[in-house]
């Protein structure tokens, strides 16, 4: 049944309320929680809210408010250091998880096109588990906080060259492919001297109005976002941008403060609308290859991680810290299903795959992090760590 964004919005948070009650009592990640509500009354539940795909817009806000306090908890010279090693390790990784997600499926009797889009599906780490559980006041701080971060943002070009070789797939796409390239370091730049010249300046001078600099600040994390799309790149990128330009800046802990209600609000509808946008009904017909692909996705990628970090000298113990917080596809894997399919590339059952095998990754990558990493929302009080 139809409803309106404020009786959807009261299901989803008093839902949430009861369900994460219940996962704290019972030790449970809450996260899985606001995943189960969303399967329990979405549309292929109950069908107490029958359109989450607007809410699935909604929460996006989550995402790019994520990343903004990221860059915010980041100095500029830190994660050039790391990038180096980044980009080499991000791209031996992809390579590896793109053959085996393209052969797994192959062997399942998918067609060729399915297996390729899948294997580039499998290719990205959830940037919202993966940073979700990091905690802000600790581990960005350190090298693993820099280099997971690092890992990350080359996985979303990555991305985005996914979705440009899409289009072209496709024949519509009008994006040069080298756009993104120029793009990037344009955005980094005209971003550096509207700081220096604009928004430094209005802080300096209006630093007693809290308000203000909170307005100011989520003005540039959304305006900084909508650039970076513009021009072709994502929301996400922008919006870390904004927040690395702006952490020299002296109220940059007094924004990250300030934004981390307002980013939990928006990640809880993201979550819910992951769980509310999976269909049941189809769901037997990709249960053993999603529990296949799952299963070597939570294997391969800490396995292909540590060993490539202990190639570049990495800890042992780091190496597998990151690993296993990358031990997941991405949301980025269910936009590239997402448009696959509007592009006629995918089948309705191989982007169902994609998002069997999401869920069930997230769910257990959850676990796995919660109850032996340190983590914001960990249930151990030794583990805990906002």
């Amino acid at each position: 049944m139809q409803q309106d964004i404020v009786f959807s919005t009261f299901l989803i948070f008093a839902g949430a309320s009861i369900l994460a009650t219940f996962a704290l009592y019972t030790r449970q990640p809450v996260l899985i929680a606001y995943i189960a509500l969303g399967t329990l009354i979405g549309p292929f539940g109950v069908g107490w809210i029958d359109h989450p795909e607007q809410l699935e817009n909604m929460s996006h806000i989550g995402i790019i408010f994520l990343l903004f306090l990221l860059g915010l908890d980041m100095q500029p010279s830190s994660l050039i250091a790391v990038i180096k090693q980044a980009s080499t390790i991000g791209l031996a990784s992809s390579l590896v998880f793109f053959l085996a997600g393209f052969s797994i499926t192959w062997l399942f009797g998918f067609s060729q096109m399915d297996s390729i889009i899948i294997g580039l599906a499998l290719m990205f780490s959830s940037t919202i588990i993966g940073l979700k559980l990091l905690p802000t006041t600790v581990l960005h701080h350190k090298h693993m906080g820099n280099l997971m971060i690092g890992l990350l943002l080359l996985q979303d070009m990555l991305a985005i060259f996914t979705l440009i070789f899409l289009g072209v797939m496709k024949g519509d796409s009008e994006m040069p492919v080298w756009q993104p390239f120029i793009a990037l370091p344009l955005l980094i730049g005209v971003a550096y001297l509207a700081v220096r010249f604009v928004l430094l300046p209005l802080i300096t001078r209006f630093d007693r109005y809290r308000e203000y600099l909170f307005i100011l600040a989520i003005g540039w994390c959304l305006s900084l976002a909508e650039a970076a799309q513009l021009a072709s790149l994502t929301y996400e990128i922008g919006a870390f941008i904004a927040g690395i330009t702006l952490a020299t800046s002296p109220i940059a802990q007094f924004i990250a403060i300030s934004l981390k209600p307002l980013r939990d609000f928006f990640l809880v509808m993201f979550f819910f609308a992951l769980g509310a946008g999976l269909d049941l009904t189809m769901l037997p017909s990709v249960a053993v290859s999603a529990i296949t692909l799952a299963v070597v996705v939570l294997a391969l990628k800490p396995i292909t991680f540590r060993v490539l970090l202990r190639g570049f000298s990495e800890r042992t113990s780091l190496a597998w810290d990151v690993g296993f917080r990358l031990g997941q596809i991405s949301e980025f894997s269910l936009l590239v299903a997402f448009v696959a399919v509007e592009s006629s590339l995918l089948s309705e059952r191989g982007s169902l795959l994609i998002q069997a095998t999401a869920i069930i990754t997230f769910v257990i990558s959850s676990y796995i992090v919660v109850f032996n990493y340190p983590n914001p929302i960990a249930v151990s009080d030794k583990l805990r760590r906002d």
